[in-house]
């Protein structure tokens, strides 16, 4: 039996090289069985595992760098802004 499609659905967006967005308040259980919740309109979940923060989103994906070499930049991190030198 078809169920009717639900008006109320949870919108979930993963940014390539990002989080993971999540519309609304969210509870999240973890490995160990413990429940992190955020009442944010909108809740990053961190998808790379490098969070201090972790299960949630603390930009830690934006700190290392390509330089045009293609070898990491450890010292300039990447601000998300065009043009921006970090200085």
């Amino acid at each position: 039996m078809p169920t009717a499609p639900r008006t109320d659905a949870t919108r979930v967006t993963v940014v390539p090289g990002g989080p993971i967005l999540v519309e609304g308040p969210v509870e999240v259980t973890l490995e160990d069985g413990t429940v992190e919740r955020s009442d944010r309109f909108v809740t990053a979940l961190c998808a790379c595992r490098r969070s201090r923060a972790y299960p949630f989103c603390d930009t830690s994906h934006r700190r290392r760098v390509r330089t045009d070499s293609g070898k990491p930049d450890a010292g300039k991190p990447d601000t998300g802004k065009a043009g921006d030198e970090g200085g």
